[in-house]
């Protein structure tokens, strides 16, 4: 139990990946460090956990690609891995997702993931998600119905005493 809030949910301790994460008109590497220190080892570490290895090794200037306003030259997919990338750059204690593989296809996003729970070491994540893969991964789920705790559980436990999880996992979601 966290019993103050404002001492841990801040920078470098915390970082956060808005559900429509925001770039700027500036290049790739500006907008993953946004000024803060890394080295070339931690800034490659973050890019291969966030599954753009493969979009860097494509783009006509690597790191020094310009994304354009609001990463406009990205896809959507892109423009939510590399907001992953810059907070993984910074190597908080928590990271809060909130919907981060929305925009991927779905072996990217078991990748992402994949990599993300085998390279954040110590770090602990909180994920909003409806999806899947990030669902079975969470070693708790909590289930929200009409803004109330409904059932909290594993995705396993939950798929067996909760109708609500049982509705948003065979619902169609990903």
């Amino acid at each position: 139990m966290v019993e103050d809030p404002s001492v841990i949910m801040v920078p470098p301790l915390t970082a956060y990946t808005p559900q429509v994460p925001r770039l700027f008109s500036l290049t790739l590497r500006e907008n993953l460090l946004l000024g803060q220190p890394a080295d070339d080892d931690d800034l490659e570490r973050a890019i291969y956990t966030a599954t753009m290895e493969h979009d860097l090794a494509a783009m006509p200037d690597g790191l020094e690609t310009m994304v354009g306003p609001r990463g406009v030259r990205l896809s959507g997919g892109q423009v939510q891995r590399s907001a992953a990338a810059r907070m993984l750059a910074r190597e908080p204690q928590l990271l809060v997702f909130d919907d981060l593989s929305s925009a991927l296809d779905v072996d990217t996003e078991k990748m992402l993931w994949d990599r993300l729970f085998a390279g954040t070491g110590d770090a602990t994540a909180l994920v909003v998600s409806h999806r899947k893969p990030a669902l079975q991964r969470a070693d708790r789920v909590i289930v929200m119905l009409d803004g109330r705790i409904d059932a909290v559980g594993s995705a396993e436990e939950l798929l067996e005493t909760s109708q609500e999880f049982r509705r948003l996992w065979r619902g169609g979601n990903k």
